[in-house]
């Protein structure tokens, strides 16, 4: 474990000082000595963070809980110490206020009576994962590799742990992606975390097995859903937009415009408005979906025109630019200038270093070189 828990108390409030990484592995273990502290009649609890090195996305959002379930109980929870790399991360999640980080902590060093949690005696279930199956695994992993009882082990384990598996699946369920699909998934994610776990880490095997399986499901959403490919760089944009969407929504109090994702996602307004263009490209509408009410059966095919004169040209174009590509990077930047920078030979000689008449060679026989491959 890469975390200690060292708790003070002084006048009827509480103090937990973290040292080390809070990440999804140990987050369950400030869960439950927060919970224990609530038990007991805490009321007043503050979490002191300045030696902690990490503190990943689902750290804060235990965090989040543990104030909202503070707030249940009537008590209060704040979050305090923050710098360097551990407040940027609560202050790009939009949760610094929240957990008033900006808060001075008036408890001198001195005062601190620091009695450190045993991390190991705490209650922690990782998700309602198994408790039995981390033990399991451990066994499976002593073994001989040509023992015949590890078979056994294996699908025991597999099978204790599909109701989480189960639940997981659900979380993703409820689109156009059926219920069956999504634990197949969610099953085959299970297996590989059954697979790679390796006990001797010290880990629960629940922190281990929820984002394999999570990760598994994230992937069949952005690798097999489309209906169109579209790149990697725009779906994980698509899934930014839509965590951060109802958070600006609350925020702002309106929707939130184009201007307003790209300075909360630091990325160019551009990348916002060509992400809000493969929407269609998830389930893109068939030729043959109708287009009118009542008996005329016309179809968006039908509404398409087949003698656009440009539809010609397409052809056309697509060799053009094929041709342009395998001239030397001279010629093509020549014909550029020329017939899409409309400049005249003298400006465009100007503009390469070379003589007027030069220029003109060299276009005469780019143009004729072009002329030669397209009628080919």
């Amino acid at each position: 474990m890469h975390l200690t828990i060292a708790v003070s108390s002084r006048d009827a409030r509480t103090l937990m000082e973290l040292t080390g990484v809070l990440d999804y592995a140990s987050a369950p273990y400030l869960r439950q000595a927060a919970f224990d502290l609530f038990d007991g009649g805490a009321r007043d609890v503050t979490i002191e963070v300045s030696r902690l090195r990490l503190l990943d996305a689902a750290s804060i959002k235990v965090l989040l809980y543990l104030r909202t379930k503070a707030e249940h109980l009537g008590a209060g929870l704040r979050v305090a110490g923050a710098a360097g790399r551990v407040l940027t991360a609560l202050e790009i999640s939009g949760v610094a206020k929240q957990l008033r980080v900006y808060d001075e902590l008036d408890w001198p060093v001195g005062q601190r009576d620091r009695q450190e949690v045993a991390l190991d005696e705490l209650r922690v279930t990782h998700g309602q994962w198994p408790p039995a199956v981390t033990g399991l695994l451990g066994d499976l992993g002593a073994m001989d590799p040509d023992d015949p009882r590890r078979e056994r082990i294996r699908e025991q384990a597999i099978e204790l742990c599909l109701p989480v598996a189960r639940r997981l699946a659900r979380r993703y369920g409820g689109g156009a992606e059926s219920a069956a699909d999504l634990l197949q998934v969610a099953s085959v994610g299970l297996v590989k975390a059954v697979d790679g776990f390796d006990a001797g880490l010290g880990v629960e095997f629940g922190a281990y097995a929820t984002p394999t399986i999570v990760g598994e499901l994230k992937r069949h959403f952005r690798d097999r859903t489309w209906g169109i490919r579209v790149p990697r760089r725009l779906q994980e944009l698509r899934i930014a937009v839509n965590k951060v969407r109802d958070e600006l929504t609350q925020t702002l109090g309106r929707s939130p415009t184009v201007t307003d994702l790209a300075r909360r996602l630091d990325v160019d307004e551009e990348q916002i408005i060509e992400m809000l263009g493969t929407g269609s490209a998830y389930r893109p509408l068939s030729l043959d979906t109708p287009v009118s009410v009542g008996d005329d059966e016309t179809t968006l095919l039908d509404g398409l025109s087949v003698d656009a004169p440009e539809y010609g040209m397409v052809e056309a174009r697509e060799s053009l630019r094929v041709a342009m590509a395998r001239l030397p990077e001279r010629e093509q930047r020549i014909l550029s200038l020329r017939f899409y920078g409309n400049l005249s030979q003298a400006e465009i000689a100007e503009r390469v270093g070379l003589s007027q008449m030069h220029v003109s060679r060299l276009l005469s026989q780019a143009l004729a070189v072009l002329r030669r491959r397209l009628t080919q």
